[in-house]
C-alpha cells in the first residue's frame, strides 16, 4: 500500500476550452479527416478482465492524432496570415500533421524538428508537405527545435501553429473523443491518454468533463520525460532538467501552459504517493469520476509496443504504445470498458533492435556484467559450462587485452530463458573463480557499455 507524502489543493479555473469548441472542430475537420476505428481487443481484455478498445489514431492519413489539431488550427486561419506562411516545431507527428495541411491548403510553411528525429518521420513530413514545406532539423530535443521556430516567426511574421499550447490545437485533438463517445454508444469507465505537451489530454478531458462526466481519465507519461506530472507537484509548469528523448513523441521538457490549466480545471485535489509515480485527482466537484497522471517506463513501453506488433499486427511508435503500456501497472475493475489511444505508428524500423533490447532489459531476461577472464586456454569454456544454465544465451561478447595482465575483462550480455533464472545464475557466478561484476540499468557504467 502506497502511503501519502504530499497533498495540495487544485484551484479551479475557468477551463481553457469548452465541448462546444470541440464540436465545432469536429465539423472543420470532417471534410479531411474521416473517423479512426474504436477495435475492440480480445487480448488486452483477457488480460485485464475489461472491456478495452483501441482508438487507432494510428490509421490517421499521418499515423497520429496531430493532423487534428494542425488542420482546425490552419482552416481557421486569415487570408493574410495563409499568405504570411506558417512555422511549427514537432517532434515528428505534429510536423506531418502541419505538412499534410500546407499540402492541402496550399500554404508554406517552415517546420523544425529535433536532430534526433527519427529518419523515417522526417521523410513522412517530406512527403505530406512537398513543394509547400522545408524541413528544417535543429538541436537534440523538441525544445530546442521550438525555440528556432519562436526566432522564426519574429523575425518573418509567420504564424505559429503550436504542437499542444493552442485552444484550437487541443480542441482539433479532443475531437477523439467526441469519435469514441459516438462509436462507443455510451461513456466509457476509463480513458487512458498518452501525456507529452498535453493537448491531447487537455481536449478528450475537457470533451468527457462536460458531455460524459462519468468517465475516469488516465493520463499516461514517460518516465524519462514526466513534465505534467512534474507541473501538478510543483503547482505550475516547470522545465525538466533533463529528459530521455526515447519516446520522441513525447518527450518534452515543460508541459503546455494550457494543457495544464486543462487538468487544474477537472478539480479535486492532487495526492503525491511514494510508492508510485501516480497523481490522483479526486471529490471533484465538477462529477468527473477521477482524473489521475501515471508514468511508465521506457522499458515497459518497448514491451507493449511489440506485443501489439505481433498480436494485433499494430505498428506502434514508443509515444502511440504509452497508454497500452500502463494497462499492465494498473488495477481495472473487472468489467469495466476502457478506451485506449493508439496515438501513433510512426516507428522507424531501424529502432526495432534498441526497442527489443530495452523490453528484454525491462522484463528481467537480458543482463550485462563485467567479466575478468584469467588470460589462459579453457577460460571461456569454463565460464560456458560453470556458469551459464541450460536456457541462458550469450548475446553479446566483447573482449579487449589492453596489456599484459595475467586477467582480463569482457562485457558479457547474457539472455535468460525466464526471468526466475537470475537468482541461479548470480548463485552460479558467485561459486565460480572467475569475477563477475553486474552491471545495473540507468547506471553509469550501464549506460556507456551498453
Amino acid at each position: 500500500m502506497s502511503s501519502t507524502v504530499d497533498v495540495a489543493e487544485v484551484s479551479l479555473t475557468r477551463p481553457p476550452l469548452t465541448a462546444d469548441e470541440i464540436d465545432a472542430a469536429a465539423q472543420r475537420i470532417s471534410d479531411i479527416i474521416e473517423p479512426t476505428p474504436l477495435q475492440y481487443s480480445p487480448r488486452l481484455s483477457a488480460s485485464t478482465g475489461a472491456q478495452v478498445y483501441l482508438k487507432r489514431e494510428d490509421l490517421t492519413a499521418v499515423r497520429s492524432y496531430k493532423l487534428r489539431g494542425a488542420y482546425n488550427l490552419m482552416v481557421q486561419l486569415t487570408d493574410a496570415e495563409r499568405a504570411a506562411g506558417v512555422v511549427a516545431a514537432s517532434a515528428g507527428n505534429h510536423a506531418q500533421g502541419v505538412a499534410f495541411a500546407c499540402h492541402a491548403m496550399g500554404v508554406r510553411g517552415r517546420i523544425y524538428v529535433p536532430t534526433t528525429t527519427p529518419k523515417q518521420k522526417r521523410d513522412r513530413i517530406r512527403v505530406h508537405g512537398g513543394e509547400f514545406v522545408e524541413l528544417i532539423a535543429v538541436g537534440e530535443t523538441y525544445d530546442a527545435a521550438a525555440a528556432a521556430a519562436a526566432d522564426d516567426v519574429a523575425r518573418t511574421g509567420a504564424t505559429m501553429v503550436p504542437p499542444f499550447d493552442d485552444p484550437r490545437t487541443a480542441a482539433g485533438q479532443g475531437t477523439i473523443a467526441a469519435e469514441f463517445l459516438e462509436q462507443l454508444g455510451t461513456a466509457p469507465d476509463l480513458v487512458v491518454v498518452p501525456v507529452g505537451g498535453g493537448g491531447c489530454l487537455a481536449g478528450i478531458g475537457t470533451y468527457l468533463r462536460e458531455r460524459a462526466p462519468g468517465a475516469g481519465l488516465l493520463g499516461v507519461e514517460p518516465a524519462g520525460a514526466a513534465s505534467m506530472t512534474a507541473a501538478l507537484v510543483a503547482s505550475g509548469p516547470v522545465t525538466l532538467p533533463e529528459i530521455d528523448p526515447f519516446v520522441d513523441g513525447a518527450a518534452v521538457r515543460r508541459i503546455g501552459d494550457l494543457p495544464y490549466q486543462a487538468a487544474t480545471s477537472f478539480g479535486g485535489r492532487v495526492v503525491s504517493h511514494a510508492s508510485l509515480p501516480l497523481l490522483t485527482t479526486t471529490e471533484s466537484p465538477t462529477g468527473t469520476a477521477s482524473f489521475r497522471m501515471m508514468q511508465v517506463d521506457e522499458g515497459a513501453i518497448c514491451t507493449a509496443m511489440l506485443d501489439l506488433y505481433q498480436n494485433e499486427g499494430i505498428i506502434a511508435e514508443p509515444a502511440g504504445a504509452l497508454a497500452t503500456a500502463a494497462l499492465a501497472e494498473i488495477d481495472i475493475d473487472p468489467g469495466s470498458t476502457v478506451v485506449v489511444l493508439v496515438s501513433g505508428g510512426n516507428n522507424d524500423v531501424s529502432r526495432y533492435g534498441e526497442i527489443i533490447e530495452r523490453s528484454l532489459v525491462h522484463r528481467g531476461l537480458k543482463h550485462y556484467f563485467l567479466v575478468d577472464f584469467p588470460q589462459e586456454p579453457g577460460a571461456l569454456r569454463r565460464f560456458l559450462d560453470d556458469v551459464l544454465g541450460p536456457d541462458d544465451d550469450i548475446t553479446m561478447f566483447e573482449y579487449v587485452k589492453r596489456n599484459n595482465r595475467e586477467t582480463g575483462a569482457a562485457l558479457v550480455g547474457i539472455e535468460l530463458g525466464a526471468t526466475d533464472d537470475l537468482a541461479s545464475l548470480l548463485h552460479r557466478i558467485e561459486e565460480s573463480p572467475i569475477q563477475a561484476e553486474r552491471l545495473e540499468p540507468g547506471s553509469p557504467a550501464y549506460r556507456y557499455l551498453t
